[in-house]
């Protein structure tokens, strides 16, 4: 794997992972050293990525504002719901996403940031010729949700896990996530 490959992955992982992400499993997943990581971070940090060290781990924010992503499950009547359980409590829904096993990773913008959001989206599937992109993983799907804190995440993943949508990652998932 080239320098830019592994910085592209490290990029990946932290985007797509929902805690900090400790230099050290960095460096065991990418089988690299920890000097490694450290350099490759200061180089992505210099491309105009906001890189934040924890004692915990690396976190990356998307200007100023800090992303997870949530895999979820849900019918079809629920989908308001859980868009509005988001843009309530502060989020902005940036994406969905499935992940297949035959045609990999699916993704589509959203852009959701107010119940006004969640409403106009919700009325393009009320004539019924779209169906959600849910649908082709019987249910199972993923939102990248972006807010201004660690904080508003957690308290978007408490709500999610208390309206019982949250989902749990399996073994063959190509992503790094915390539920």
């Amino acid at each position: 794997m080239s320098g830019e490959e592994r910085r592209n992955r490290i990029i990946q992982i932290l985007e797509t992972s929902q805690k900090p992400v400790p230099g050290a499993e960095l460096s065991q997943t990418l089988m690299v050293s920890r000097q490694v990581i450290v350099q490759d971070i200061a180089i992505i940090r210099a491309n105009g990525y906001e890189i934040m060290a924890t004692n915990r781990g690396y976190v990356l924010h998307a200007n100023g504002e800090i992303q997870r992503v949530f895999k979820v499950n849900h019918t079809d009547e629920q989908i308001e719901q859980e868009l509005q359980d988001i843009v309530d409590l502060g989020g902005k829904v940036k994406d969905v996403f499935v992940y297949h096993k035959v045609y990999g990773i699916v993704r589509a913008e959203m852009n959701l940031k107010s119940r006004r959001d969640v409403k106009r989206y919700m009325e393009q599937f009320y004539d019924g010729k779209s169906s959600p992109l849910k649908n082709v993983t019987a249910g199972f799907h993923y939102h990248t949700v972006i807010a201004d804190s660690v904080e508003t995440l957690d308290e978007i993943q408490e709500k999610l896990q208390e309206d019982a949508f949250l989902a749990r990652l399996q073994d063959y998932e190509p992503v790094n996530f915390w539920v």
